[in-house]
């Protein structure tokens, strides 16, 4: 599992040009999964992300969670994260998980975090074709993978 890890001022996701998820200051999360993904990943990403410390304190460091601040967060799923370019010309996402099991683990993955902060979890809409809008704060960007 991946996620790409946006700061963010607000973002918000629309599907057929009516916003399905929208957040103030936050995090913004594309998710990737990976064929081999199962929950004991998201378990442990979900973790990970809601205690990275990539928000500035009152100095101005990076030394706060989202959890920390009750940040709010916004979760896209995004299986071109597990594309391969590394041959010719056009991507192979033999990697990505099939489609309802990506589905499953996505929807997990945003059950856990919301279960683990107080703030909301918004979302996108799985499989649409959707257009993402977004203010990058900093811009700071991680990526990581379970």
């Amino acid at each position: 599992m991946k996620a790409l890890i946006q700061v963010v001022e607000e973002a918000n996701v629309a599907v057929e040009s009516e916003i399905v998820g929208s957040i103030g200051s936050g995090l913004l999360i594309f998710l990737g999964v990976k064929e081999v993904d199962q929950r004991a990943q998201a378990k442990k990403l979900v973790e990970e992300v809601l205690n990275l410390r990539i928000l500035p304190d009152d100095q101005g460091k990076m030394n706060l969670s989202v959890k920390d601040l009750q940040g709010e967060i916004l979760v896209i799923s995004q299986f071109t994260l597990y594309g391969k370019v590394d041959s010719g010309r056009r991507p192979s996402f033999s990697q990505a998980a099939e489609y309802e099991e990506a589905r499953r683990l996505y929807r997990e993955f945003i059950k856990l975090l919301d279960e683990g902060i107080e703030s909301d979890v918004e979302s996108g809409d799985f499989g649409s074709y959707m257009k993402v809008s977004l203010v990058n704060d900093g811009p700071i960007t991680f990526t990581l993978e379970s």
